[in-house]
């Protein structure tokens, strides 16, 4: 199938085409087997633009909805990626289904992925099979004395790896994918950050073993650092030491150089992005999409009238369900006991199952991830619980009332994420 589609018209594959050609991407993939030293994800962001970062999660049944409306605005889309904000295969069930619910639609359009490679191999010959046309694989290091400096942890199944053990298992996964993928036909973009001091001595290393496996192209992308994050208080590269690279890197593999290190939700031409204006329509097929699963959005107040209690802190969580043209409440639950770790919030998730939304003053970094991950999209926002609810169940943009002022990342433990 992937052979009958024009691959030039991939923007990011091809510079030619990135003022004539535009990409999607579609965050269906909250979760993350790995946790760089670099990445915070952020799950409802509006205000970066950086990998790892999206409005809102979307979640399988609604993808084609919402790249109908996609397309309303913006024909020029050739591309549909699945870019995170977590790794698309740590995930694979929604990552597949997604693709598989476009594909019946929009047979024509190129499919791209954006991957670690950890979980990437037993997936190729499906991913194929449905016409994945282009895979990027992010490998930083083909040393795992280095990748140990980059990788916090690496999760397989429910056994998690860190230190040079868990940097060799990526990199074995990683060399493995690129194999498949090129077996396959399929063309392979290697994604390296350049950190100084960590590995930028080491990347033209990296693009041999690149080129050596058959990688169509490599994207040297300079480490922007990020809050809350290992790396927060590292220098950026110079431009001297990023064109030195691209450099030596070109004459062993072609490179990218017109990266717009863009969000899990992009949308538009590279020069063009109008993310910013899809967001609503992002939002609100994200918020009402698991309605019918689940119908129930939990609250934490402190009085039963305002959302006003921080995640964390609030014992128990008002549960509200749609009542004629409004919302009532319904029951109270309790939350898990204080001081369990990651657990306590996959067992909040349990305990929130029915939810797709829980309102919060605010929010910390851990949590967010493992709701998400869940499904459970967290808003920390303030107001009447009645107001925020009813016009949630009416199909209104309500991130009107979202707290501005609270900023927190996803980070997370090795215990608590995917």
């Amino acid at each position: 199938m992937s052979e009958a589609k024009d691959r030039s018209k991939h923007p990011c594959f091809n510079k030619e085409t990135s003022g004539s050609c535009g990409r999607v991407h579609l965050p269906v993939a909250p979760g993350c087997n790995i946790q760089c030293n670099y990445c915070n994800r952020k799950y409802d962001c509006v205000n970066e633009s950086r990998p790892g970062v999206t409005s809102a999660i979307l979640p399988p049944d609604k993808a084609v909805e919402y790249l109908d409306e996609v397309l309303k605005k913006e024909p020029r889309i050739t591309v549909v990626g699945i870019a995170g904000p977590g790794d698309p295969m740590a995930e694979a069930k929604r990552t597949i289904e997604t693709i598989e619910r476009i594909n019946e639609k929009y047979p024509d359009m190129l499919y791209c992925l954006s991957s670690n490679g950890l979980a990437l191999p037993e997936h190729v010959d499906r991913l194929a099979e449905l016409g994945v046309t282009h895979v990027t694989v992010t490998m930083n290091a083909v040393d795992p004395e280095i990748g140990a400096k980059i990788y916090s942890w690496v999760r397989v199944g429910k056994v998690v790896y860190r230190g040079v053990e868990g940097a060799r298992i990526l990199l074995e996964r990683q060399l493995e994918s690129i194999r498949l993928l090129k077996a396959k036909g399929i063309t392979v973009k290697v994604n390296s950050i350049i950190i100084p001091g960590v590995n930028d001595h080491h990347l033209i290393e990296v693009a041999k073993v690149a080129a050596e496996l058959g990688a169509d192209i490599q994207n040297l992308i300079p480490l922007h650092p990020t809050a809350d994050t290992p790396f927060a208080g590292m220098e950026e590269p110079t431009k001297a030491l990023i064109h030195e690279l691209r450099a030596k890197g070109g004459e062993l593999v072609p490179q990218m150089t017109h990266c717009k290190r863009c969000r899990a939700d992009a949308v538009g031409l590279l020069c063009s992005d109008r993310s910013s204006e899809l967001i609503p329509t992002l939002n609100k097929l994200a918020c009402g999409s698991t309605k019918d699963a689940r119908p129930y959005v939990a609250v934490a107040t402190r009085e039963g009238m305002l959302v006003n209690m921080h995640l964390g802190e609030a014992p128990g969580f008002q549960i509200w369900a749609p009542h004629g043209k409004g919302a009532r409440m319904i029951e109270e639950r309790l939350a898990p006991e204080v001081g369990c770790g990651p657990d306590r919030w996959h067992r909040l998730a349990e305990i929130l199952h029915d939810c797709s939304l829980v309102l919060v003053e605010a929010a910390g970094k851990q949590p967010r991830q493992v709701l998400g991950e869940h499904g459970i999209m967290v808003l920390e926002c303030t107001g009447l619980i009645s107001d925020i609810v009813t016009e949630h169940y009416q199909g209104r943009d309500i991130m009107r009332y979202k707290t501005r002022t609270h900023k927190a990342g996803c980070a997370g433990m090795g215990s608590g994420c995917g």
